[in-house]
């Protein structure tokens, strides 16, 4: 397994930034009907989904905070997150992305994972308040379901509470961001599962992005009612991300943050 060497340093105990804007307004649940068993491993099946065609392997990544407990494999197109007593870490793509279909196979932590949020997002500049942003959230209390949302410079509230009709931790499943100038899709094992329209006068995530994934501890926020508190007694816990996928043409090399 290859270690990425650390690109910035914000600390282990560094705040989630977009979620100190976030105050908590009624969340939607969507109850959608997905098949139980886990996403095929796509080295047993060759032949690509639609999706994939304008994809490639993400082959290099950047790890925010504590190096050593995120390893990647490129050659097997592998990411582990481990969250123990020492915190938890966080990768991304080293690039921005100006729209495109961003997908990973994930496997969440077993065990109790109350407390924790483990994630696949899209964000221009984690820590930057003006940040557009589209989620996939895993709440810890309950991994039988996930949450989507989008942020618009900085500001959130977009949450929905989806069913997934499975436990996340049991297998792998594909998780899918489609992300265009007018139209905004997340898609779980092929199937959508919510779709967002740019309308005029709303607001609509434009900036470029990087890809995110991160595990941390959100026992915080709002008294522990959105991911339960944490407990800690199955520590330590591994997220694993598999054949993670990016845009192949529309990565965006010189973008300034604050343009």
């Amino acid at each position: 397994m290859q270690k990425i060497k650390i690109i910035k340093s914000n600390g282990p105990n560094s705040l989630h930034p977009h979620y100190l804007i976030d105050q908590q307004p009624p969340v939607t649940i969507f109850h959608f009907s997905l098949s139980a068993t886990p996403m095929a491993d796509p080295v047993l099946h060759p032949d690509p989904p639609p999706h994939h065609r304008q994809t490639h392997p993400l082959n290099q990544i950047a790890i925010d905070y504590c190096p050593d407990s995120c390893t990647h494999s490129p050659e097997s197109n592998t990411i582990t997150l481990t969250y123990d007593h020492l915190g938890g870490a966080r990768w991304r793509s080293t690039t921005r992305f100006l729209y495109g279909t961003f997908s990973a196979l994930i496997l969440c932590p077993k065990g109790n994972t109350s407390g924790l949020n483990f994630n696949l997002y899209l964000s221009s500049l984690e820590g930057d308040k003006t940040q557009d942003e589209i989620d996939f959230e895993f709440l810890g209390k309950d991994k039988t379901i996930v949450q989507t949302n989008y942020y618009t410079t900085g500001t959130g509230n977009k949450e929905v509470i989806h069913d997934l009709g499975f436990d996340g931790s049991d297998g792998f499943h594909e998780y899918v961001i489609v992300w265009g100038p007018d139209v905004m899709e997340w898609l779980i094992d092929g199937k959508l599962v919510r779709k967002v329209e740019r309308r005029e006068g709303e607001g609509f995530p434009e900036k470029p992005m990087f890809l995110y994934a991160s595990v941390w501890d959100a026992s915080y926020i709002d008294e522990g009612r959105w991911t339960g508190n944490y407990v800690g007694c199955d520590a330590p816990y591994v997220c694993i991300y598999k054949n993670v996928r990016v845009p192949i043409s529309t990565a965006v090399e010189d973008y300034a943050s604050n343009s």
